[in-house]
């Protein structure tokens, strides 16, 4: 097993209470976006359609955030509350919350070495150059299959290093999506043969941002990793601290996940002091080519080329 512990340290005093900004944007703004869609609000103009679409796929977006402050269990003290929006969240994702929480212990522990199930399979030595060249286009295009599929192979490849305990709590979270999924297919079946369900109460567009909200954090996951070879969390990953207001506010209602360094090398400290934490290591390090970066757009840049060249980490990187 992994030898970190996403318990330790705790989160310094008053981290629950900024959560809250952060979290009340994506009920406020997918509310307000399919609202908006729906009843047309703006007229049928194709920028205004784009519009609302650029709102719900960013809320989408940050529930991956979401996601991923449950799984570290520091969306408010309750570890119950953790579990449990991270099992609604993975319902609707396909992913289990306990695939997910086990494939991202093990990528903290195992950054960038053929034991990070997250980044596979840029992080699989046994994964060809040609393939890793052809499934990072699949990861992007399809990240809403893909990603299901990365992350359950923790569970569902006969390597697998779970035990049977947490096997056992994963196989119910699979039944449980399952069922959820099932359930609502009958039900939506259901009511198209009653008539209740027409196809003209139906737009394609609000379906879009169920589909390029995965594509965007698959090159989030790109920008921080693809490239590193190193495993030390801050010379492995690439860190953005921003140094303009946009890039702030992405970064705010992100939790911070692009001050990626820090986050490595600190799972649980406040998102509010990672910043400094980089500047602080920086300083203490003149010596290092530390990869921080001011703005999103920097650090995609630097990982682009990684894409056609050679889209790995670790060993694969090298």
């Amino acid at each position: 097993m992994p030898t970190i512990d996403f318990a330790q340290p705790q989160p310094p005093h008053g981290e629950v209470a900024r959560i809250w900004p952060r979290f009340l944007l994506f009920p406020t703004t997918a509310i307000g976006g399919y609202a908006g869609l729906i009843n047309h609000w703006g007229g049928e103009a194709w920028w205004m359609q784009g519009l609302w679409v650029a709102l719900l796929t960013y809320s989408w977006f940050c529930v991956g955030g979401v996601f991923h402050e449950c799984a570290h269990q520091t969306l408010g003290k309750a570890r119950g509350a953790n579990i449990w929006a991270g099992r609604i969240i993975g319902t609707i994702l396909g992913i289990p919350y306990t695939v997910f929480r086990e494939c991202h212990r093990y990528h903290h522990s195992c950054m960038n070495t053929p034991q990070d199930w997250e980044m596979w399979p840029y992080s699989d030595p046994r994964s060809s150059l040609t393939f890793r060249r052809a499934f990072v286009w699949f990861d992007i295009f399809a990240g809403v299959i893909a990603a299901p599929v990365i992350f359950g192979r923790i569970y569902w490849t006969q390597s697998s290093p779970l035990p049977l305990p947490v096997r056992r709590v994963i196989y119910k979270e699979y039944l449980a999506i399952a069922f959820v999924w099932i359930a609502g297919i009958a039900i939506f079946a259901w009511l198209a043969v009653a008539g209740a369900i027409e196809p003209r109460h139906f737009n394609v567009v609000w379906i879009l941002p169920l589909v390029i909200a995965p594509m965007l954090n698959t090159l989030r996951k790109f920008s921080e990793h693809l490239g590193m070879a190193s495993n030390d969390p801050i010379l492995g990953t690439r860190t953005v601290v921003a140094d303009n207001f946009l890039t702030r506010v992405f970064s705010y209602f992100d939790f911070e996940l692009c001050v990626h360094g820090p986050h490595h090398r600190h799972p649980r400290l406040s998102r509010d002091h990672l910043a400094s934490n980089m500047q602080r290591y920086i300083a203490a390090h003149p010596q290092k080519a530390v990869p921080v970066f001011s703005s999103h757009r920097q650090a995609l840049a630097d990982a682009w080329p990684c894409l056609f060249r050679n889209p790995g980490v670790g060993v694969n990187a090298q």
